[in-house]
């Protein structure tokens, strides 16, 4: 799950300052899920927008939406027979649905009010934690679940280093609270089930170019292509 956070309430003021007619939309996908941009989200951040121009004397007529999702062009086209009528939209979408939006509607500004993060799980109830980095090529079948390019914060895909004590991360220190070692978890989990064969053979080194070099990335299925 792509996780966000909500954008601070004065930077979206200052997106949308000198607007008159403003577009508010959430996507019910991902970051309704973490709490940043359902409809719940929508609605609060409409009416602190609303009550600081209110204050200013000011104003700003707000339309309420949310999506079922935003990086998805069948559903952006509901946005179709309304966005003319607004000065700008304001996407409660992750970056991915903003830049879609924006895309599909290339006259009228889309502003994010969230902030992408990471993509990752629920903890515990308002606590979320990355999982993945997508780097294009997952190991997880040889490390027990446990992704090293994540966990590990040297990014080692053969490890742990020196710098791991107690089941630790060196980097504890510099952070100012415990960072478990990516290896030392991978190591434990490998142990529990039998399988530190795994963790005695070296891995080989991964193709960076499939997640970092050539421009964005696109999966291409023909089975599932019209």
């Amino acid at each position: 799950m792509i996780m966000a956070k909500p954008k601070p309430l004065q930077e979206i003021i200052g997106y949308v300052r000198t607007l008159h007619k403003l577009l508010v939309v959430g996507c019910n996908g991902c970051v309704a899920v973490c709490e940043a941009g359902g409809l719940k989200e929508v609605e609060v951040l409409s009416s602190a927008l609303r009550m600081h121009f209110m204050k200013e004397g000011k104003v700003l007529e707000i339309l309420e939406m949310s999506l079922t999702r935003q990086c998805d062009k069948e559903y952006l086209e509901e946005l179709k027979e309304r966005i003319d009528g607004y000065d700008a939209v304001l996407s409660l979408a992750c970056g991915a649905g903003v830049q879609l939006l924006a895309e599909m509607y290339e006259n009228k500004p889309v502003f994010p009010a969230v902030d992408t993060c990471f993509i990752g799980v629920t903890e515990e109830q308002g606590m979320w934690s990355e999982r993945c980095q997508a780097c294009g090529q997952c190991v997880l079948s040889e490390t027990a679940g446990i992704c090293p390019i994540t966990r590990c914060s040297k990014r080692m895909l053969n490890g742990p280093c020196g710098g791991s004590e107690n089941g630790k991360c060196e980097i504890s220190i510099l952070v100012g609270r415990d960072v478990a070692c990516g290896w030392h978890l991978i190591f434990e989990r490998l142990k529990k089930s039998g399988r530190l064969d795994s963790f005695r053979r070296p891995a080989p080194d991964k193709d960076w170019t499939l997640s970092r070099d050539g421009g964005p990335r696109r999966i291409i299925r023909e089975d599932v292509r019209p």
